[in-house]
Formats: structure tokens, sequence, C-alpha cells
């Protein structure tokens, strides 16, 4: 295995030691880590997990790392400092990647990756993940034991119920709210119902970022902060406004229900728009 998928890899187990895994996370994050080492060309599929919408922020955070190693000169020196940086940024979109899949739907999804790679004589996919071991490595199976048992001797945590009605409370005002985004540029709404939208938005994006899901929790705070500009009359709702708001909701969307859809685009458009609202301060009392 070379250099490049086993630093990659280490991340990955080193953010994993962070989480509270089931038995099926494991699993999972077993089977990622043999995609990987199994990959003829990484950088292709890590561009191709992009565009599956479960594993889409895990897969820009891992082109992150292989631009790093490949691109430009590596400092040997600041290798451990590096190396712990990018284990701890896997920490959060892996855990969200693991709350979205199990080990089938893992598969499945990957399956996409190697369409073309692996044809029958009748043209079908003929790939199994699931039965896919990589050579064995008694290092990997003591890790993954070490894990079980923390998994078994840990107690129950308080937090485990707050995740129960996640989906539910984060999808609830997003129709009404692009209703309001469709009238916005008629200029046909009401000052109180962009405050009211405002206060659930951060309260929500709250409640992601305690979950570990950063990304849906930006997208909120992006639109929260343009609807309280909008407001104050320091952002107009035009149309590259109104479209850019839409697209944070269909990012949150698209995220938290698991559409496979490639949301590359609406998320590129999102973080730029929150780029350009960061200079821009919303006036108090607003």
């Amino acid at each position: 295995m070379d250099l490049i998928k086993q630093y990659i890899i280490q991340c990955i187990s080193s953010a994993t030691n962070s989480l509270r895994l089931s038995t099926q996370k494991i699993e999972v994050v077993g089977l990622l880590r043999e995609l990987i080492s199994n990959s003829e060309d990484l950088e292709s599929d890590i561009k191709k997990m992009k565009t599956i919408t479960p594993f889409s922020t895990l897969a820009i955070r891992l082109n992150e790392i292989y631009n790093f190693l490949t691109q430009g000169q590596v400092e040997m020196g600041r290798l451990s400092e590096r190396f712990k940086e990018h284990s701890q940024i896997l920490i959060k979109d892996l855990n969200h990647m693991l709350d979205m899949v199990n080990p089938v739907v893992f598969s499945e999804a990957m399956d996409k990756i190697y369409v073309g790679k692996h044809i029958t004589s009748d043209n079908e996919i003929n790939i199994d993940f699931s039965k896919r071991r990589a050579e064995y490595n008694p290092s990997e199976d003591t890790e993954r034991e070490k894990l079980k048992e923390k998994i078994i001797m840990d107690e129950e945590k308080d937090e485990d119920v707050f995740f129960q009605n996640y989906e539910t409370n984060i999808l609830k005002p997003i129709k009404p709210l692009d209703a309001v985004l469709k009238n916005l540029s008629e200029g046909n709404y009401e000052e109180q119902d962009l405050i009211s939208f405002a206060d659930i938005l951060y309260r929500n994006a709250d409640i992601s970022d305690k979950a570990g899901f950063e990304i849906i929790a930006n997208m909120h705070k992006i639109v929260a902060k343009a609807l309280r500009l909008i407001k104050c009359g320091e952002l107009k709702p035009e149309k590259y406004i109104i479209e850019s708001m839409r697209a944070c909701l269909i990012v949150i969307v698209a995220v938290v229900r698991g559409k496979e859809v490639d949301i590359t685009n609406y998320l590129n458009r999102a973080e730029e728009f929150g780029g350009r609202l960061e200079n821009i301060k919303v006036k108090e009392n607003t």
C-alpha cells in the first residue's frame, strides 16, 4: 500500500477513535478503509464519492487531504502536526456519514463508484463489498475488537435521545421558508417572518453543531444571516441572493435525507455566498 493511502487510512482510524460507534458503524469504517486500500485510482474514486450525497461532505475532506499529500512539498517536520489536524477535521464529517448509512447502504453506494470497472458479459455490475476483505492484518482486527469493547462497556448517553427527532425538526421549516424566499424578490413578505425564520434557523444550526453536522449547521447560519441582513436593509433580495439562499436549503434537505444526487454545484454556490456575507455585519436589534 502506498504512503498516501496509509496516511488517509490512519487519519480515518484516528478520527474513529474519537467517536462512539455501534458494531454496524465499525463495519462501515472497515469497508471505507478497504475501499481506499483497494482503490486503483484514489483521486478519481474520491471525486466520485463527492457525487453520492451521504459521502459528499466526507469526500470533500478526503480530497483536501489528498491534495495536501500530492500537490506541493510536504514539510516532514510538521507532518505529525498536520496529521493531527487532518484527523480532527474528519471527525464531524465521518460521524455524519456513519449516521446516514449502514453496511448494506454503503456497499450499494460504493458499487456506483465501480460502474464501468467491473462488468460481466451481460453488462451488469458484479461486485459485493460486503464480502470483500483486504489482506489479513492482525492490527486491524485488534483495533476493531477494542472499539467493540468500548461500545459494550460505555454507558448510554443522554445525547442518544437528542438525535431521535433531528430530521423532523430540521426539515419542518424548510418548505415554508422556501415559499417565503419565492415571494421575497417581489417584495411580498412580512419582516416578522424574516426574524422568525432566522431565529429558527440559528436554533437548528446550534442543534446541528451539537450533532456534529458542520455543513448542515453552516447552511443554516448562512440563510439566517441573509434573512437578517435583508430585514435590516443591508442586503437586497435580488435573484442571485434568493438562488444562493435556496441552494443552502437544497444542501440541507439533500444531506439530511441522504439523497443520492450530485449537490456539488449547490454546495459551492452556498459556500461562496456565505463567504460574501462574512464581512457584512447585521445591525443590532435586528
